[in-house]
């Protein structure tokens, strides 16, 4: 018999792996260390295993605590012993509720990215000056990889527009050519571990 202390441990580590190619983007702008941000996008093909792994492990465990019990397994049990936190209903609840908020975690990480152009004073550019360029970039997986590269090159003076699409796998910038070049924009993508695909 699987110890409920194994399935819980379980279910937090597949629930964990499911979403790390979101949260490695989120926990790096927070250390400050933007660059590997997209070392995990190599476990997004394997996120749906990973999300029915977890679900399975949590139906196993709450399937093993909510079981009716044998009259042996009453017997067995000593009526002055307290059971442990970690045995008990809440605390697996509560691990139910953490893998089921890591399960979510790109659809909602994008609240993480401070957005610059909410700060942004309103300018007017020269028509002639307006530039737009599309950047392929590989390795975005989510909502949150796009609001990350956003988020850098918003940061850019001369940014009118950032749209990033993991979907299409590219970001559209557009920007004031007089204020900022290709070079810089590469490099703000480039900084967040991203890869710009030529």
């Amino acid at each position: 018999m699987i110890g409920n202390s194994k399935l819980i441990g379980t279910s937090v580590l597949t629930a964990l792996a499911a979403s790390i190619c979101c949260i490695t983007p989120v926990l790096a702008v927070l250390s400050g260390t933007t660059g590997i941000a997209s070392t995990f996008s190599w476990m997004e093909p394997f996120r749906p295993y990973l999300i029915g792994f977890t679900i399975l492990v949590l139906a196993f465990a709450w399937h093993q605590k909510l079981k009716l019990k044998t009259k042996a397994e009453i017997d067995c049990e000593c009526e002055d012993e307290k059971p442990k936190f970690i045995n008990s209903k809440v605390f697996l609840f509560l691990i139910t509720l953490f893998a089921g908020v890591m399960l979510v975690f790109p659809y909602y990480s994008h609240i993480f990215y401070s957005n610059p152009d909410t700060n942004k004073e309103v300018v007017f550019v020269e028509q002639s000056n307006v530039k737009e360029i599309r950047v392929t970039i590989e390795g975005m997986t989510c909502t949150g990889c796009e609001a990350h590269i956003e988020s850098e090159v918003n940061k850019l003076d001369g940014i009118l527009n950032v749209n990033a699409d993991y979907e299409a796998a590219n970001t559209i910038v557009k920007y004031d050519g007089t204020k900022v070049d290709l070079q810089k924009i590469e490099t703000a993508i480039l900084s967040t571990g991203y890869k710009i695909v030529k």
